[in-house]
């Protein structure tokens, strides 16, 4: 039973990795305006934008001047749960 829960903690560790990434390739992609109608940007925008809207509606603060900051928040919020996964299964 012990290694069903490791494998399983496991995989939602690598699959929030995977999505931190996906969220930074996001963020940085905001700087460059890439081609919208590119397949991979559309891609990452199905992936990340409905999160990062809920962020946004959410904690309306993180939007200032311009800047948002909901990836980082997603990113901080995923590496909190991680870490808590984590050391929640690994004691």
């Amino acid at each position: 039973m012990n290694a069903l829960i490791y494998a399983i903690v496991q995989t939602l560790h690598t699959v929030m990795n995977l999505y931190m990434w996906i969220v930074i390739i996001t963020a940085l992609l905001s700087f460059v305006r890439p081609d919208p109608h590119n397949p991979v940007v559309q891609i990452l925008y199905r992936l990340t934008e409905p999160v990062l809207s809920f962020i946004r509606r959410k904690m309306p603060f993180v939007v200032f001047s311009g800047v948002d900051l909901s990836p980082l928040v997603v990113i901080l919020g995923l590496q909190l749960l991680d870490n808590f996964m984590m050391r929640a299964v690994l004691g």
